[in-house]
């Protein structure tokens, strides 16, 4: 799909389809590229559900669209000039993001800062250092507006210019003790969330939220982590995604440094400074700190026949509750992406599938 700005009734249209209950990120895409547009899908969805399913009501997404703005934010969607380049090419990206502040923040080099909740004082310190020396280096810090080191990130990079992104929606930030810093964001900087804008953030969410934090940026450095953490599920999404995972190292006698000394030993990169993140992030072929050539999209996005029922039933088999990646899926049923990826679309539709961040799937009853 070419990129191009959505007229007002489009932009109705494509947030109605991404709020309709069971359409997640696969599913979303795949309806795109098979009826050309939101509207069109929206009209095809109680076919294709068989009855089961109904559009999210046009009013709601109106009055979603209307309390944006009464916030001074913007809905992008995904097919728009100004959505995140590298967000996009995601398989599949989130279908819309809410946006608060200084979008042009996104055009920047972006790196991610994150870590313990329950950070350490010298932890702290060393987040909101490399947080104000990346930003005096042009770059764009994003985090995830938690206690510990996030907070930490965002204060040492508020005037340089930070992101953060929620996980429940714009008028519902997280966590409370973060209102304040959350309105300085909004202010000085760019909040952004895929919820809807009245969501409270709850524990399934957060990691969506990790994956769209590693999506926005070139590399993702984790500062203090225990070795069960989110920031250990943001670190593992921006390895899927194709980004750089760095992290710094802490004592063997802190639980807190457990997470990120194990990140070393998978292969992460260890950093001590500033310097040595951009220095990684350098050494990364990357004209322009651009890529070269983005990643292609898991699912091509053309329009095409109705699945296979059998492929169906198989999937349908295969699926548990425990994520997999739809190219392991294919693998393992022994068929091509683009008909796993049709038929996933038809039983998330008939409320037999979910479709998870990062091109996951798993069974309706998953959480992830």
């Amino acid at each position: 799909m070419m990129q191009r700005p959505l007229s007002a009734n489009e932009r109705i249209s494509w947030l109605q389809l991404a709020r309709t209950p069971r359409v997640g990120a696969v599913t979303f895409a795949r309806l795109i590229g098979r009826f050309g547009s939101a509207q069109g899908a929206l009209e095809a969805l109680p076919r294709l559900s068989r009855g089961h399913l109904t559009p999210a009501p046009r009013a709601a997404a109106e009055q979603e669209l209307e309390a944006i703005a009464a916030l001074d934010g913007q809905l992008l969607a995904w097919c728009e000039p100004d959505y995140p380049a590298l967000l996009r090419h995601l398989s599949p990206p989130p279908p819309c993001l809410a946006v608060r502040g200084k979008l042009a923040l996104l055009r920047r080099p972006c790196i991610a800062l994150v870590g313990a909740r329950d950070a350490s004082a010298a932890g702290l310190r060393l987040a909101e250092t490399f947080a104000r020396d990346l930003g005096a280096a042009g770059i764009t810090v994003v985090s995830g507006l938690a206690r510990g080191v996030d907070g930490a990130a965002h204060r040492g990079s508020l005037a340089s210019g930070t992101v953060a992104v929620l996980a429940g929606g714009l008028a519902n930030p997280y966590p409370p003790q973060h209102l304040a810093l959350h309105a300085q964001i909004a202010a000085q900087g760019l909040v952004v969330s895929e919820a809807p804008i009245g969501a409270i953030a709850r524990a399934r969410d957060f990691p969506r939220r990790n994956h769209i934090i590693s999506g926005l940026s070139l590399g993702v450095v984790v500062v203090e982590a225990a070795l069960r953490s989110g920031s250990l599920i943001t670190a593992r999404a921006a390895g899927e995604q194709g980004r750089e995972v760095m992290a710094a190292p802490g004592s063997p006698l802190d639980p807190r440094a457990r997470g990120t000394n194990a990140l070393i030993k998978d292969g992460a990169a260890l950093v001590e400074t500033a310097d040595d993140i951009l220095a990684h992030i350098r050494a990364v072929p990357r004209p322009g700190w651009r890529w070269a050539e983005p990643p292609a999209l898991l699912f091509d996005l053309e329009v095409e026949s109705a699945p296979d029922p059998s492929l169906m039933e198989r999937l349908a088999g295969l699926l548990s509750p425990t994520p997999i990646h739809v190219n392991e899926l294919a693998r393992t049923a022994g068929a091509a992406i683009s008909e796993v990826s049709a038929a996933l679309m038809e039983l998330e539709l008939e409320g037999r599938a979910a479709s998870l961040p990062g091109g996951y799937a798993a069974s309706s009853l998953a959480a992830f």
